[in-house]
């Protein structure tokens, strides 16, 4: 079985997002900058080396909306063990891969893709803990 990760959500205005979640939540946000596209990583729960430390909790993180992207909703990531393998199964079950998989540097192979209802998700295989 593979385990949701992480989660994502597009923003506006990041200073107005981070605040936003920083004063409703608690969280804690880091933006990553333009070299990484502008990403804002949300921290939800306590963490040892960038990790959740309790079993089931994940963290996420924002990306910043653009007209011209598909399917810019909140999504969930799915850990996988095999990228290639699972596009293939996500093709096969009737789904969309968006483009081809890219490294997160530290973090592993990502993609996002369209399941059969239309909803956007991602696939993450993370890069083995050292």
């Amino acid at each position: 079985m593979n385990p949701v990760v992480h989660f994502e959500m597009p923003y506006d205005d990041q200073s107005r997002m981070s605040k936003f979640y920083e004063t409703a939540f608690g969280w804690q946000t880091q933006a990553l900058g333009a070299e990484m596209g502008n990403y804002v990583l949300a921290t939800t729960t306590a963490t040892e080396n960038g990790r959740p430390t309790t079993p089931g909790a994940i963290n996420g993180g924002f990306f910043q909306r653009h007209a011209d992207w598909p399917a810019q909703h909140p999504s969930v990531v799915i850990a996988v063990d095999d990228i290639g393998a699972s596009i293939k199964q996500v093709a096969a079950a009737g789904g969309e891969v968006l483009g081809e998989p890219m490294l997160i540097p530290g973090v592993g192979q990502y993609v996002s893709f369209v399941d059969s209802e239309g909803n956007r998700v991602s696939m993450l295989q993370p890069l083995p803990r050292i």
